[in-house]
C-alpha cells in the first residue's frame, strides 16, 4: 500500500508495521511520537513536508507510541520524537528529538 500524495504520512500500527516498513523495498522513515508530545507536534509539519517532497522515492509513516508498543519496544524507542531509517526491512539510522529540517534530509538522502 502507497502512502498517499497529499503530504501526509501514513499511520501505522503494531498490526502492520512488518507489512509496511520490514517488508518495503525502498527507504521508510518511520516517526515515532505521541499526541502528548510538544516536540512530536512541532516536527509534524516537518513530516509533513518530507512526505511531500519525497513521495514515490521514499516510505514516510508515523507510529503512535502509546498504541503500538510490541514496536515501541522491539526496536527501543525511548525518547518522543524518535526518527528511525530502515532499507531492505532493517533499521540503518536513527534521529532522536526535534531536529531542523536538513538533518532528516541529510539521512534520507544518504540511505536514499
Amino acid at each position: 500500500m502507497q502512502q498517499t500524495t497529499t503530504g501526509h504520512p501514513q499511520a501505522v500500527t503494531d498490526a502492520d508495521f512488518a507489512a509496511q516498513v520490514e517488508e518495503a523495498s525502498e527507504l521508510v522513515v518511520v516517526d515515532f511520537g505521541a499526541a502528548w508530545c510538544g516536540p512530536c507536534r512541532m516536527m509534524a509539519p516537518t513530516v509533513d513536508a518530507l512526505a511531500q517532497e519525497y513521495a514515490g522515492r521514499v516510505k514516510v509513516v508515523t507510529m503512535d507510541s502509546d498504541e503500538n508498543q510490541r514496536t515501541v519496544t522491539k526496536y527501543n524507542v525511548r525518547s518522543l520524537p524518535t526518527f528511525l531509517f530502515f532499507k531492505d526491512g532493517k533499521p540503518v539510522d536513527q534521529v532522536i528529538g526535534a531536529v531542523p529540517r536538513p538533518v532528516l534530509e541529510r539521512k534520507i538522502q544518504e540511505h536514499a
